[in-house]
């Protein structure tokens, strides 16, 4: 049997899949705590490759960690239908921000083999390394250097704020895996996401069909002042990085509301000061920054200001700032055709949805470079998200859910 229009996900199993992974890494509210490279990130990866092969998918992985649950089809040569998203979380996370995608993914596979539908092209889930970027920099790391966007020897060389390198820990919990990363030919990557804001739910609907993004920039600055005492120095001669960094916040945040009224945003995320102690004017900080908005070139635009405003800044608080670092992404274009596949499916399955930007970015972004690529959004409460009581309901998840498992079977039977 190649396909079957009443065929449904199972509810209660992807619950109680989502309920086990939320148990593990706990936050202190509630939510979930789960870094990348860190034991309860390794616990959490043990039980997805258990999951999966339980399932009869063949687990490989890549030199950065990420992880491919492979579902054989009837020409096992033909390239796969790819199902994914993430499991690590920010610091203080929910328990479905990119974990609803790869479990998603999961339950896909496991309700083809309880209905005994077999498929032409493979299909395989992935969980990506690094989507969140909150321990190491920047955001969409090893989906970016699976799709050529970052070097991956720069990725494994990468350092946590503890001078940890990616490579010694992706190594010390045991998934430094041997397969090349990237470089494989794809038929399409399909990702589910949790909206991240309020629209959904707002509408009562329980579909986004994301159609394009917010362009974003995002930079990272360093303040280079000089160490003296607090008390003697006078203010004429002082070259405090804090104030500085201080500087280019409230910058960052006055171009957000000059750009307000078009639906931009800014947003000073971090900032690191040393010595960062009582007495001592410290000598060096930094801090990232990043600018959105759905008109690229006014993201651009948002950008230039926060550069001119360095200067200024740098003169007024008699110290040298440079942009260390910066990267871009949303104005990527997701595929007509598996766009197309997800409208006629949702219709198929009388499933409502309305057609969106995304304002956050996702490893679809990287992705739509190396192979035809859709990105589905389904509801969150209040559109509370990167959060501890980030929350879904089973109830008006299970429609996307589906949308996506017909979604990828008709195309895995193409």
């Amino acid at each position: 049997m190649k396909g079957n229009n009443q065929l449904r996900i199972n509810g209660e199993r992807l619950w109680s899949t989502l309920m086990r992974s939320g148990e593990i890494g706990p936050g202190r509210a509630g939510g979930l705590r789960r870094l990348p490279l860190t034991d309860a990130d390794r616990d959490m990866r043990d039980q997805f490759v258990a999951w999966c092969e339980e399932a009869g998918c063949q687990v490989t992985v890549d030199r950065i960690g990420n992880i491919f649950a492979r579902r054989a089809g009837d020409d096992d040569s033909l390239p796969p239908v790819l199902i994914g998203s993430h499991l690590d979380t920010q610091v203080a996370g929910g328990k479905y921000d990119g974990i609803l995608g790869v479990l998603s993914g999961l339950e896909v596979v496991r309700t083809l083999n309880d209905g005994g539908v077999a498929t032409r092209r493979p299909i395989e889930v992935v969980c990506w390394t690094n989507e969140e970027g909150a321990r190491f920099q920047p955001p969409m790391q090893c989906s970016g250097a699976f799709a050529g966007v970052m070097d991956v020897d720069s990725v494994l060389e990468s350092r946590d704020d503890d001078g940890f390198v990616f490579k010694d820990e992706l190594e010390r919990i045991g998934y430094a895996g041997d397969a090349p990363v990237g470089g494989r030919d794809l038929d399409a990557y399909f990702e589910l996401h949790i909206e991240q804001g309020p629209e959904l739910e707002a509408n009562n609907l329980p579909l986004g069909v994301v159609v394009g993004g917010y362009f974003s920039r995002g930079m990272v600055f360093e303040v280079l002042g000089e160490n003296a005492h607090a008390g003697p120095t006078p203010m004429h001669i002082r070259r405090n990085a804090l104030v500085g960094a201080s500087m280019l916040v409230v910058a960052a945040n006055d171009i957000g509301w000059d750009f307000h009224p078009g639906q931009g945003k800014s947003t000073a995320t971090r900032m690191l000061v040393w010595p960062n102690k009582p007495g001592i004017l410290p000598d060096w900080a930094e801090i990232t920054v990043d600018f959105r908005h759905p008109d690229k070139a006014s993201t651009l635009e948002m950008e230039a200001r926060m550069l001119a405003a360095v200067l200024g800044i740098a003169k007024r608080a008699n110290v040298d700032i440079k942009m260390v670092k910066s990267w871009a992404f949303g104005d990527e274009a997701f595929d007509d055709q598996c766009l197309d596949l997800v409208r006629e499916t949702a219709d198929e399955l009388e499933v409502p949805y309305q057609e969106m930007l995304s304002q956050a970015g996702h490893d679809a972004y990287h992705m739509t470079r190396v192979t035809p690529t859709a990105l589905l959004f389904s509801p969150c409460k209040d559109g509370i998200t990167h959060n501890e009581s980030e929350h879904i309901e089973i109830a008006y998840t299970e429609p996307s859910v589906n949308v996506l498992l017909h979604a990828v079977l008709k195309r895995a039977n193409r």
